[in-house]
Parts: C-alpha cells; structure tokens; sequence
C-alpha cells in the first residue's frame, strides 16, 4: 500500500487530539459500582430501543473524585431459546437512516456465514476474533474482564460460557489495531503499531492482526476519534477483512463527539450496503443517566465521551451477546 503524506498529517492531528486516555476508569462517577443482579438469557434480536438490558454480574469497583448520577434501575430480557435451524435473511434489509431504532443485537445475512466459511478454507481460526478499537474497546475496560475476572463471568448464561470458552484467549489480549487512539485511518498505517507485536515495518496494524492472531470475527469498533475520511477508510477495512475471509461485525458508540452523528451513520450505510451485522450500542446505552457518558473533570473540553461503570458493563455484555449470536448463525446449519 503506498505511503501518503496526507494520511500521515491526519493520523498525527488524530493522535494529538485523542479523546481516549489509558485511565479511562480513573475519574469514571462516584456511586456507579456494578452491582450484582440476576441475570436473565436474552432473546436473539433485542427490542428496537434501549428499554430494557441485562446485566452481569459484575466486579465491584470504587472510582473517587466524580460526579454523582441517579441509580440504574436493572431491568432484564424476556428469555427466549435460539431457532439455529432458522434460515438467515437474504440480506440486511433495514434503512440506514432508522438506525437509532436498530435492534441491539444485530440480524445476520446469509452473505455472513458466506464470508466465515471462506475464511475456514484460508486457515482462519474458528476460536478466535480480533477488536479494532481505541481505549474503549481495551481488555481491563471491555472484554478483557470476562477472561481476568472470574467473577463478571460466573453470572452470565450458559450460552454465553459456552462462548467464552470456545474463544479463550482472544478477550484478555494487546494487539495492534487496539490502542488508545486508534481510528479508521490507523488500521492502515504501519507506523501505528510502533513495530511490537512482531509486525513487520511496512505492515499495517490490520495486516499485523490478521496475520499473527488469524481471527475468524472482527469487531471493528472505532469512531471516537472520528476523521473527516472515517467512511473512506472504513470501506478499505471491511473490503480487506471480507478478502481474507473474516467476518466484520460493525459497532456504533454512545457519544456524538461529532455533534452530527456521522460516525455511527456512516456504519448503518455500510452495514447495510455491504450486509454485515451491526451491533446498537448507540440502542444500548440509551436507558442511562446521559447515555451512559460523563466528561472527565481534568479534560472538560472533550466532553461527554468516557463509559461510566454502567456502561461499561452493558458494553461488554451486548458485546458478548453480538459474537455468541454471530457465531452461532455462521455455525448453525
């Protein structure tokens, strides 16, 4: 891939202006410990708005020196038994601009399992899936816990350690395309991975990941610090991901740092043009105080877009749900 100066001016502004921090939980509110609470199995396609979200249970952790919020009221899913036998649709067949009223868990087209079982005749691995993310998305903050944490996992349903275990050692990891700052522009620039992981000097961090961790699903989970390109660099990613034979799973995110919602648009317009499963997160965090966000007290001026303890719970529970319910389409008969 040639190399652009262009592109270079921007991941270095990018860098510069990252809204992500490795503290991510140092200044979250005061009050917001997860709490334990009955878990209850959700349905495969979760109501189209927020109005109701499971809830795991959770670590205790105690965050000082921030505003307070109003308690979360935990209100559970219906229970419901996946159809495996159920025939996946055609293709995605929602309206971009509707995305708000998306369900969470995303529908998964055909096209999908198409796309896995390519990738299984390219030796990807069936037990492993990669995040392109930025601090958000980071092991200690996102899925990482269910691995380093016996506890987060001891609540959920036996679906979902079924899912837990069939991809160990792909939630509590480091890998190049996820760090602190990372945008869609990032994933295609080989100076991001600062040459760890065993990537090569003229290899992307995307080109890294694929290669040293052969993921079979990809979360691609960036957008916080969004480029004026994002949509531009989004097609390059999903186009080499769809290549080599991985299955895309496209996320929106809680915050509208952007004030016009392009970032999570522009994955409903991709996710439907390309008919790749988007998970709502947007959907998910509307329930919450604020969406779920709060800005730190020591960086006012990059507003509301850190996950307070709540949040972050949902985030990773939705998450877990989006691959088991992915993994299963692709797997099922």
């Amino acid at each position: 891939m040639p190399f652009h100066f262009e592109r270079l001016l921007v991941f270095g502004l990018c860098f510069l202006l990252s809204a992500c921090t490795s503290a991510v939980l140092a200044d979250a509110p005061a009050g917001l410990t997860e709490t334990a609470s009955p878990f209850t199995p959700a349905t495969e396609t979760l109501p189209s708005v927020a109005t109701s979200t499971p809830v795991e249970t959770p670590t205790e952790t105690t965050l000082p020196d921030s505003p307070t919020e109003a308690p979360f009221e935990t209100v559970t899913s219906t229970p419901a038994v996946k159809d495996l036998t159920a025939t996946l649709p055609a293709e995605l067949d929602l309206d971009p601009a509707d995305w708000h009223d998306w369900p969470i868990i995303p529908i998964v087209p055909e096209k999908v399992r198409i796309i896995y079982q390519f990738g299984q005749t390219l030796g990807n691995d069936p037990h492993a899936f990669s995040i392109l993310g930025d601090c958000q998305s980071e092991p200690q903050v996102f899925l990482g816990v269910y691995e380093s944490d016996p506890e987060a996992a001891a609540g959920l349903l036996p679906d979902l350690q079924e899912t837990l275990t069939w991809f160990s050692g792909s939630f509590d990891r480091n890998s190049p395309t996820l760090t602190d700052g990372t945008t869609a522009g990032a994933l295609l620039w080989p100076a991001w991975h600062k040459n760890l992981y065993g990537c090569g000097v003229y290899e992307t961090p995307l080109e890294c990941e694929l290669r040293i961790h052969k993921p079979s699903f990809v979360f691609v989970h960036v957008g916080t610090h969004y480029e004026d390109r994002n949509e531009a660099y989004l097609r390059e990613v999903l186009d080499q991901l769809i290549a080599a034979g991985v299955v895309p799973i496209l996320a929106t995110k809680a915050d509208n740092i952007e004030v016009d919602e392009r970032v999570n648009a522009s994955y409903a317009q991709l996710a439907v043009e390309y008919d790749l499963p988007l998970w709502n997160f947007w959907a998910a965090a509307d329930s919450l105080p604020n969406r779920g966000l709060y800005a730190r007290p020591d960086l006012p001026l990059r507003g509301d877009v850190y996950l307070t303890n709540q949040a972050l719970v949902i985030h990773r529970l939705t998450a877990l749900q989006t691959l088991d319910v992915v993994w299963q389409a692709v797997t099922g008969p």
